[in-house]
């Protein structure tokens, strides 16, 4: 089972992206961010031509997050974190063929000490406690998503600029994304891959894509049941090269 997070950056204008993308790269299961649409100009029809079932959560504008899968059931649908009064479309949940996935649009916050990064923490704090009970009740589990935050220095292209007191590096962020993974989940590209400049978003001025100028903040993270089942991962910067790309790549983890 391929397993795929892509923050596509609107789904109305990277729609012919993302048909092509699934045509060549062939996922079974992908994670979406940033739909931005709301629920009923969802485009299932359209992808449902592409075979793959969709399931989805979102709003006009912004955010918004779906799960697709091709040639796979998809169940047992959960919308939004449990508990959390949160108007904005953040995550969801379903299982596929018996493997638990969480997908998830990490909050931006802005900048270190605004409210926006107050409640970046706190939303990160509610998605620990969410995850605490997938785990215990789904040993198969996958977190994938947009997270927006950039696990250490090799995720980085300039530890000088990107540091502790910087948003997406500050401190409190990479603990937050510690305490996620303290929780028995295992960072799957760092599973295949222990060099640095390898990224997953670039900005879209100063050249930064052909500079390599980026972050990886799109994770794939595996439970502890399925470490061992985590036979490949990586990054596909193919769309990123494409007209009119989002500015995210793709991040993958494959399932043996």
């Amino acid at each position: 089972m391929k397993i795929a997070s892509w923050n596509v950056n609107s789904l109305n204008v990277r729609l012919p992206q993302l048909q092509q993308w699934l045509a060549e790269f062939a996922p079974d299961v992908v994670g979406l961010q940033e739909t931005k649409l709301e629920d009923h100009r969802f485009p299932d029809d359209a992808l449902l031509e592409a075979g793959y079932r969709s399931v989805f959560h979102g709003q006009k504008t912004y955010n918004g997050v779906a799960i697709l899968a091709r040639e796979r059931s998809i169940t047992d649908v959960q919308v939004a974190i449990p508990g959390l009064e949160d108007p904005q479309a953040r995550a969801i949940a379903a299982t596929v063929d018996g493997v638990r996935i969480v997908n998830l649009y990490v909050v931006n916050g802005q900048d270190v000490g605004t409210e926006k990064y107050a409640y970046k923490l706190r939303w990160l704090e509610a998605v620990h406690g969410w995850l605490a009970d997938e785990l215990h009740q789904h040993p198969k589990l996958v977190v994938l998503g947009d997270f927006n935050i950039a696990p250490d220095d090799r995720d980085v292209h300039d530890p000088a600029v990107w540091n502790d007191d910087h948003i997406l590096t500050s401190t409190a962020e990479r603990e937050a994304l510690q305490r996620l993974l303290a929780l028995g989940l295992h960072d799957g590209f760092r599973l295949h891959n222990d060099e640095g400049g390898i990224f997953s978003w670039w900005d879209y001025r100063q050249a930064a894509f052909r500079r390599n100028l980026g972050l990886r903040i799109d994770l794939t993270l595996v439970s502890e049941g399925l470490r061992g089942a985590a036979v490949a991962s990586g990054i596909d910067r193919t769309p990123r090269q494409w007209e009119r790309p989002s500015d995210h790549a793709p991040a993958f983890v494959e399932l043996g």
